[in-house]
């Protein structure tokens, strides 16, 4: 009988303006063998789910609390920034809570 190694499970974390970036970490990790999670949405490009500052702020609430569940099931976090190293106060955020959760966090850039 064979053993199934159970692959590792990555949170994607960083700015969605670096969604491009993020894209090439998902690609990379993807083909590496990993299960990646990360961000499904992109609030920076315009969308009738979030047309509206009402239905924008709901929305970025559940988005939120969403990604730290993801954080909860991956194994590790990579943190996706460009060559200026930007991190914005959401992504320190869900640093900080890797961080208490004991997860690995590393970072990659292009």
């Amino acid at each position: 009988m064979t053993t199934t190694i159970k692959p590792l499970v990555i949170c994607l974390c960083g700015s969605t303006r670096f969604m491009t970036e993020m894209a090439e970490a998902n690609l990379e990790l993807t083909a590496a063998g990993h299960i990646v999670l990360a961000p499904g949405c992109n609030l920076k490009q315009p969308h009738p789910l979030w047309d509206t500052e009402d239905k924008l702020a709901a929305l970025k609430a559940r988005l939120d609390a969403l990604h730290l569940a993801k954080i909860d099931l991956a194994d590790e976090v990579v943190v996706v920034t460009d060559h200026t190293g930007y991190v914005g106060t959401s992504t320190q955020g869900e640093i900080a809570y890797a961080e208490q959760l004991g997860k690995p966090v590393r970072w990659w850039s292009r």
